[in-house]
């Protein structure tokens, strides 16, 4: 019973964790929330979409992403939730407008 209880308020804590994790991100998304210089997106992009074999259109939305949201993943794919920004920006059929 002792153990059933701790796992529920660890689990309890784990929540409101997540929720206090989540406001915080969203914070950061409301003007961007990145910290790099829009002089920074190309680099960024061109290793975002490096092994991709659609080169010119990862280009064009994955700069226009940084721009806005001055954040690009890590790695060449996925990893969109390190910048919330550009994980959130949909296009108007609802799918993702960032690479």
């Amino acid at each position: 019973m002792a153990i059933a209880k701790s796992l529920s308020l660890l689990l309890l804590a784990l929540i409101a964790f997540s929720l206090l994790a989540t406001e915080v991100l969203a914070d950061s998304s409301s003007n961007g929330g990145g910290n790099l210089k829009p002089s920074e997106c190309l680099g960024q992009c061109t290793r975002r979409c490096s092994k991709t074999q659609y080169h010119k259109p990862c280009m064009f939305f994955c700069q226009k992403c940084c721009k806005k949201c001055l954040c690009v993943p890590p790695g060449f794919y996925g990893n969109k939730e390190v910048c919330p920004c550009y994980n959130n920006w949909k296009t108007q059929e609802g799918g993702p407008k960032c690479p």
